[in-house]
This record gives structure tokens, C-alpha cells and sequence, in this order.
């Protein structure tokens, strides 16, 4: 949920998964929220919890449309959301549990573009076996209709690089501007749904998709923002639940300023871890000779592309400044095993003079949405931003951000004040009625939360506090780097959720992978 996705363009970045604290307070209460096939509830969403979805062939996938109302507190004004979803069939109908709903992240990040790119396949094959997988598009993100929107911006014909850490007063003005203009440009583009894509109404739709998919109770999983969208669902709908599998935890207790904080730390933490480790993950191919060597050489570069932007070859190629050089670095901290060999080989050529391949790495990567893949084509850019500051309250003026600074400077350097300059642009936004606050679920029953000590984006901190939240929530440690657990071919966390999952066993506690 880092926001490191828009390292050339408008400050919106890598969702500070930053995730923004998606506080999920002043939820609707489950007996107004609505009901099911069943009837019970309000009558005015009683045409929404009946409909019935009509799957079509999209590949070797089915695929339908759902529709569900912009705003749960008027569902008869007409206007609505239509949210694409798709469906991957049980591999053994004849034992199948029923429907494993999941999120891959965000937010922001397309569920059904997930799906197309065999995201089902990070599911077990037993599990694939039992449920249908399904995914779907929230509110607002990728094939939804309407969805979020941002005009575009004029950029400044100097095109000064934005600093990762602003000093002085001119620096200030600089990002702050920026962050204003990002803001007026999602309100323009967006049309006035802004107000209604939150994690809260996400959840609420999340559960007319169960009745539309035929299950009495629902059975999700969910990365990273995936958690915040589960934790929500949970709290408004606890008797409705069957199993709730959440990886790569949001703590929905901190504020805007804890959150920015734990995800600085959590990237300076994993950025070290890179240092000890390379060698273990990539061999030689490491950018320095010992951990030492290493970070040095990260440092270094930080502070030249600080100065002035590293250089590369190429007509069409453009200097890597420090931004650029952040954005690369935190985006292969969620995949070591997929992209440390590339980075150090890009880190190496730098050293040397050569940014080159910093750029490639750059102009490569798809937006990185604190989806567990953080491969998602969509809006996830304008997504993220919608949905983040949507959900947690921010301050409206720049006084709180420049206090905040010093602090994240000082406890996780470049990636904390950068993550404090991700939430300006919220400064502006439309204000939620979301709190943060603890997990409110009384009668759910037994959530699974995964945690990975080295996790950069979603620090393991923010799982143990989520576990301890739920009641008779269960903790699920994975000793290891890189964002989330599950999927990423631990057998031994396979084996846990799995059983979790299709037949509702629980983790002991104390369960480390």
C-alpha cells in the first residue's frame, strides 16, 4: 500500500500501506446495513441482496456484474456503483464449500485484473479445489462504473524533482502545491463519488456480493489493504462471517501520522534487511560486498540524486532524482525472491555512474498498490489516493505534516518523511466520518491474521496488535522479508490457512512458519 507508484508524475505514491490507518469507526450497525435472499433488513436494499448475478465465459474465467448503491444511507436516490466480478469454478464441484471471496490489496488494486492474471493460482490447490474463487473490483477501483477519476495537472516547465525530505520553506511550498493540485484535480475528474468509495461502504458491498453469490456466511481473504476491507466486514457483519484470513495486517487503531510512521519504519527495516541478506537471496549479485558496503552505497546515492539527479544514456531515458531512486528501492522490498537480483545489479551500474537501469526499473514497474503482487494496471494511482484519505481523518492545514517530519526523519530517514509527504495531498480531501479505533466485532468467529516479521509495507507489529483485537483472533508468524505470507510458497503457512480455510481448524497460538 506504499504509495512509490507515481515516481514521475503527481506526489500520490506508493499507498503508504501507507495504506492510509483505514479507521473503520462509525460503521453502520449490521440491522440497518441490510439483509439477505432471505428478506430481513431494510426494505430499500432488499432489490440489491436479490439480484441475481448472470456469469458469463471471460476467458477460462466467468464473469458478471454487481450492482450496489453509491450511498447505503439513501439507496433509493437511483445512483449506484456496477462493480465487475470474477470467478474462478471449484476444481471438485462435488466437494465444494462454497465461495472464497478475496482481495488482493490496494487500496486500489483491480480484483478481477488479479483473477485474469491467474491470481487464483496464489491459492493452494486444495483450496481451489473446495471453493470458487471470486474477486471484484471495490468501489470506485479499475472496471467499476462510475470510478475515481483525476483530471489532469499542469506540470511546471522546470519540472523541479520532488525532495523525499523538504526542508526549507521553498521545498515546503513546492510538495504542498503539489498535493494541492493533485487533490483539486481528483475532485474535478471524479465527479462527486469521492465522498462514497471508503473501506466501510467496500464492506457493505462486499456483503451483498455474498448473497448474490448464493453463501449463507462468507468466507474471505484478504492482503494487505485486503485486512482493513475483512476488519470492516467483520465488524458490521460479525454473524455472517465463516472465515476470515487476513495477511499482511492494517492496524486500524492508528492515526494518520502512527501509520505514516510504522510504514517509514517498516521500509527503513526492510531496506537493512536488504543489506544483510542479499547475498542469501541473490548471491553475487549483490551492489556491495558486505551489508556494510551496501547500505553505504544506498545512502550515497540517495544524497547525490538529493543534489542532482543520477544520470543515465538514452535519448528518451530521464535522470533518476531521489524520489525516483526511493520508489525503486521500497517496490522490490515486496518481492525479494522476484526483484533484489534486478536492484542490485540497477544499485551496482549507479555506483559506477550509471543510473541507467534505475530508470528501466522505473519505467518498468507497474504501480506498486500494496497489493501482494503490486501489479495492477487500473486507477489504482488515483485509487489509492481516493480511498486512503477517505478513511482516516487528516488535518486541513500543513502545520501537523512539517511538525510530523522531524520525527519520521529521524526514525526511518528518507522513507519516513517521504511517507508524511504521501498524506498532504489528504489535506484537501473530502472528510470521512471513520475514527481510528480497535476492532469492534463481539460474536465473530475465530479470524486468522498472517504476519511476516520482515514485512516492509504492513509491518508485523500492526498484525500482532490486529490478532490481539479480535476476539479469539489467532496470530500466524512468518519468519521471513517481503510483503505478506501466504502464496509466496511457504509450505508450512500453506498448510495453516489452508486447513483454516476449508475446514475452519485454528492456529494454535504461538504458530511461527
Amino acid at each position: 500500500m506504499h504509495r512509490a507508484d507515481q515516481h514521475r508524475r503527481q506526489p500520490v505514491r506508493l499507498a503508504l500501506a501507507a495504506l492510509a490507518a483505514f479507521s473503520l469507526a462509525g460503521c453502520t450497525a449490521v440491522g440497518e446495513a441490510g439483509g439477505d435472499k432471505a428478506g430481513g433488513g431494510r426494505s430499500e436494499l432488499a432489490r440489491f441482496y436479490a439480484q441475481e448475478l448472470k456469469w458469463k465465459a471471460c476467458g477460462e474465467l466467468r464473469c458478471a456484474r454487481l450492482t450496489v448503491p453509491m450511498d447505503y444511507a439513501r439507496p433509493e436516490n437511483g445512483r449506484t456503483f456496477v462493480l465487475p466480478v470474477a470467478k474462478a469454478a471449484a476444481a471438485d464441484p462435488e466437494r465444494r464449500v462454497g465461495s472464497l471471496v478475496y482481495n488482493p490489496g490496494g487500496p486500489g488494486a483491480s480484483g478481477v485484473s488479479d483473477m485474469e492474471a491467474d491470481g487464483s493460482d496464489s491459492f493452494s490447490a486444495a483450496v481451489r479445489a473446495r471453493f470458487d474463487i471470486v474477486s471484484f473490483d471495490p468501489r470506485g477501483v479499475g472496471g467499476s462504473d462510475p470510478a475515481v477519476k483525476c483530471a489532469a495537472t499542469d506540470e511546471a516547465e522546470d519540472d523541479l524533482p520532488e525532495p523525499v525530505a523538504p526542508r526549507g520553506g521553498a521545498e515546503r511550498a513546492r510538495v504542498l502545491a503539489g498535493a494541492d493540485e493533485q487533490a483539486a484535480a481528483c475532485a474535478k475528474g471524479s465527479r462527486g463519488i469521492l465522498p462514497h468509495v471508503g473501506t466501510a461502504d467496500a464492506a457493505r458491498d462486499l456483503d451483498v456480493l455474498r448473497a448474490a453469490l448464493g453463501d449463507r456466511k462468507l468466507t474471505y481473504f484478504g492482503w494487505s489493504y485486503g485486512t482493513s476491507l475483512g476488519t470492516s466486514y467483520a465488524e458490521q457483519f460479525p454473524e455472517r462471517v465463516r472465515a476470515l484470513a487476513l495477511d499482511g495486517a492494517v492496524d486500524p487503531a492508528l492515526d494518520w501520522r502512527q501509520r505514516a510512521l510504522s510504514q517509514g519504519k517498516g521500509f527503513r527495516r526492510a531496506v537493512d534487511d536488504y543489506a544483510e541478506h542479499c547475498a542469501d537471496i541473490v548471491g553475487d549479485s549483490c551492489p556491495g560486498s558486505t551489508p556494510e558496503e551496501t547500505a553505504e552505497l544506498i545512502d550515497g546515492l540517495y544524497e547525490r540524486a538529493a543534489r542532482e539527479p543520477l544520470p543515465v544514456t538514452g535519448e528518451d531515458a530521464y535522470d533518476v532524482d531521489a524520489r525516483t531512486l526511493l520508489d525503486v528501492v521500497t517496490a522490490a522490498m515486496y518481492t525479494p525472491e522476484d526483484d533484489w537480483e534486478g536492484l542490485s545489479e540497477a544499485l551496482s551500474e549507479a555506483g559506477e555512474g550509471d543510473a541507467t537501469e534505475l530508470a528501466e526499473l522505473a519505467e518498468a514497474e507497474e504501480p506498486a498498490t500494496g497489493s501482494r503482487r503490486a501489479r495492477s494496471p487500473e486507477n489504482d494511482d488515483e485509487a489509492i489516493l481516493a480511498v486512503s484519505c477517505l478513511d482516516v481523518p487528516h488535518p486541513r492545514t500543513p502545520g501537523p505534516y512539517w511538525s510530523a517530519l522531524d520525527a519520521a526523519g529521524k526514525a526511518a530517514g528518507v522513507y519516513g518523511t517521504s511517507s508524511v509527504v504521501d498524506e498532504l495531498t489528504c489535506k484537501d480531501w473530502p472528510a470521512g466520518t471513520q475514527r481510528p479505533h480497535r476492532v469492534e466485532a463481539d460474536g465473530v468467529p475465530p479470524v486468522l491474521v498472517i504476519g511476516t516479521t520482515g514485512d516492509p509495507a504492513t509491518p508485523y507489529e500492526e498484525a500482532e496488535s490486529l490478532a490481539g483485537q479480535f476476539p479469539g483472533g489467532m496470530l500466524l508468524t512468518y519468519e521471513g522479508v517481503g510483503h505478506t505470507a501466504y502464496g509466496r510458497g511457504n509450505s508450512c503457512v500453506t498448510d495453516a490457512v489452508d486447513a483454516y480455510l476449508i475446514a475452519l481448524e485454528p492456529v494454535r497460538r504461538g504458530t511461527t512458519c
